[in-house]
């Protein structure tokens, strides 16, 4: 356990899990994209996302990106190319969404019990999937990142 595990209050006065924000990565073959479905107990449960979570006091976001997305799936990150990132500042707390590029579509599951399901979606079906809040207001930022209609976030 790392020492960003933690709620914080944002300045929206909003509660959040991350005592140093979190991270999570987007990973595309540029068809599809890979989810995380969030179980019941968890924040949003039920809703569909990235894998992602707090970051810990000594990680780059990249860092804990892929790191939850080791401890959350079964993702072997060597084939993993990071291009971009997102952020969604909220004041004494953010989320970074890192973009990444696979170079085929690996076969992942779900490792932990943080999630019921690890899935590649097409990219026109994440629309209507029932997506946590966060994600869906960042989607269409990050599906034009994705799909090249979207300026180049950077990283850090």
């Amino acid at each position: 356990m790392g020492d960003g595990n933690g709620w914080v209050y944002c300045s929206c006065g909003r509660r959040h899990w991350g005592l140093f924000g979190a991270a999570g990565i987007l990973l595309t073959d540029g068809a599809s994209v890979l989810l995380q479905h969030r179980a019941a107990w968890t924040h949003e449960g039920g809703s569909w996302a990235v894998p992602g979570g707090a970051r810990d006091s000594h990680e780059s976001t990249t860092e804990a990106a892929l790191r939850e997305a080791v401890e959350e799936t079964s993702l072997d990150t060597s084939g993993v190319r990071p291009f971009a990132q997102w952020v969604d500042d909220h004041g004494r707390w953010s989320y970074t969404t890192i973009l990444a590029r696979a170079a085929c579509t690996p076969q992942v599951r779900s490792t932990n019990a943080e999630s019921t399901d690890v899935r590649w979606w097409p990219i026109p079906e994440v629309d209507g999937l029932p997506l946590h809040q966060g994600f869906a207001a960042a989607w269409p930022h990050l599906r034009g990142l994705i799909t090249g209609g979207g300026t180049d976030a950077g990283l850090p």
